[in-house]
């Protein structure tokens, strides 16, 4: 992480106002205190605008009255703003620049801001709103705030952050598109209730230019390496390897897999619940919650699975000694990596099952309700819907595919596809 240093006054647009004087009513110079309503009765400003000589340039400058709220007490100061340069800026431009910023202050519904910096606003806001969500989203949230926005907008007003200073911001993140996205997606949620609750009154992200998605390229297991992947696991990871690889369920969603969850009646598999650093939470999104088809060959082999459970106090079907879930990290590196190293196979984690999963479907032609629906990524809409809800017959059917492909390993006199067995499955990869 790094940031470009900071910008001297001159060199951008818009700038931090100064405060000339401290609580300056109408009258001159008094410094007082008051209620809201008596120091929004004001007259109509029209501002002053001049120029003057900057470090490098000439500039001109704007400059008017403004209430703020300040540990509670109204106070009116005199801000004092550099608008652009004199070469680049014609006067009427500039004016037309200054009545901009006076619109929301002569505004009949406006409202003294708060005063507070963006590290004691957060401060907040993580206590009344970042508490709200889940305890992996927090992680995530806490990161961003710490590693990014505060090091770079801590120390400023909540109300003068602008759009130009965002954009400085990003352009001297150092991190992946992806990771700048998500960081930027952080600060407007904490942006909404800035202005929600009467810190700012613009939107700072107006106009701001993200940088550009790059296609990153996913490593996946072939259906080769998951069959030998199979072949070599001991149980119950063998068991969970194949759920993996036939559901493309995430590493989270598997360990918080409940016997409950799977209908071996019907060849259903419910997601209800996620596990995170050993806690129990809700799927990663709305969509996530779901249920979908499970080849014949699975729940058989599930069937044989049970028979050797042993009972957790959470009816997990993946459970430690202490009946606590399983933790997706320590499996990878204790159990799947020794596997794959032993194999001869690029070290990867749970989600390359995923990504394979995803990657079948697609070449199989698999229509794309049904791989959304089976991976968590649709509108809940076209989800099979509730646990007891009937998979479609193409949701059947790609399951069957999938227990022919990944699960002849483990269950090799299972029930052969009445429609396509393995050979003709691995030709269509092929072609």
């Amino acid at each position: 992480m790094g940031f470009a240093p900071q910008i001297a006054p001159s060199e951008i647009g818009l700038h931090l106002p100064e405060v000339k004087s401290a609580s300056i009513l109408p009258n001159r110079g008094q410094c007082v205190s008051g209620s809201e309503d008596d120091l929004s009765r004001r007259r109509f400003q029209k501002g002053r605008l001049f120029s003057r000589k900057g470090k490098r340039r000439k500039v001109w400058v704007g400059r008017w009255y403004e209430d703020v709220l300040e540990d509670g007490r109204l106070r009116r100061i005199r801000r004092s703003e550099v608008l652009g340069e004199v070469a680049k800026l014609t006067k009427r431009k500039a004016q037309r620049v200054l009545e901009e910023r006076l619109d929301l202050i002569n505004a009949p519904n406006y409202r003294a801001l708060s005063s507070s910096t963006f590290a004691r606003f957060v401060v907040r806001w993580q206590t009344d709103v970042m508490a709200q969500h889940k305890p992996s989203t927090q992680a995530t949230i806490r990161g961003h705030v710490k590693n990014f926005l505060l090091p770079y907008f801590g120390s400023r007003e909540v109300r003068e952050i602008r759009p130009d200073q965002v954009q400085h911001f990003l352009a001297g993140v150092k991190a992946s598109p992806k990771t700048v996205r998500n960081i930027i997606a952080t600060f407007r949620m904490i942006w909404k209730c800035a202005r929600a609750w009467g810190y700012a009154s613009h939107d700072a992200l107006e106009g701001i230019v993200l940088p550009k998605r790059q296609k990153a390229s996913r490593f996946f297991f072939s259906v080769e390496e998951v069959q030998r992947i199979l072949r070599a696991a001991e149980e119950p990871y063998g068991t969970f390897y194949w759920l993996a690889a036939e559901t493309g369920m995430r590493a989270g969603e598997l360990c918080g897999l409940r016997v409950s969850d799977v209908d071996l009646d019907r060849n259903l598999i419910s997601v209800q619940q996620s596990v995170w650093h050993g806690g129990i939470q809700s799927p990663k999104t709305e969509n996530a919650v779901r249920a979908f088809a499970l080849s014949s060959r699975l729940a058989m082999h599930i069937r044989s699975f049970l028979l050797n459970w042993r009972p957790n106090g959470r009816g997990l079907l993946f459970a430690t000694r202490k009946e606590t879930p399983w933790d997706a990290n320590l499996i990878v590196k204790r159990k799947l990596h020794p596997v794959l190293e032993k194999l001869g196979i690029r070290r990867a984690g749970l989600h390359a099952f995923r990504h394979a999963n995803a990657t079948v479907m697609d070449r199989l032609g698999v229509p794309l309700k049904v791989r959304q629906v089976r991976l968590g990524h649709s509108d809940p809409k076209l989800t099979l819907g509730v646990y007891t809800h009937v998979a479609s017959e193409d949701d059947s059917q790609i399951a069957t595919q999938l227990g022919d492909l990944f699960g002849g390993i483990l269950d090799p006199n299972g029930p052969k596809s009445e429609k396509k067995g393995p050979a003709v499955v691995r030709q269509a990869l092929v072609n």
